[in-house]
């Protein structure tokens, strides 16, 4: 979810793993980039979202940010 949004729109993004709820254009778009970002780590990893641990997915949400970041 985020609240920054001013321009009047409501986005909804739905996915494998996740829904993103609001938002900014730029924010939503942020939030789509991450979500499917996180979900190719779980696919190269041959790893499920509910089977993996929550180290692995900060793991995984660490690489993401860190990549994004560059």
């Amino acid at each position: 979810m985020a609240f920054d949004n001013a321009d009047g729109h409501t986005r909804l993004t739905r996915g494998d793993n996740f829904v993103l709820v609001g938002g900014s254009h730029k924010t939503h778009a942020v939030m789509q980039e991450t979500a499917v970002k996180i979900n190719e780590h779980l696919d190269r990893r041959g790893r499920r979202l509910e089977d993996a641990s929550v180290t692995e997915l900060r793991e995984i949400c660490r690489e993401v940010a860190e990549r994004s970041a560059e």
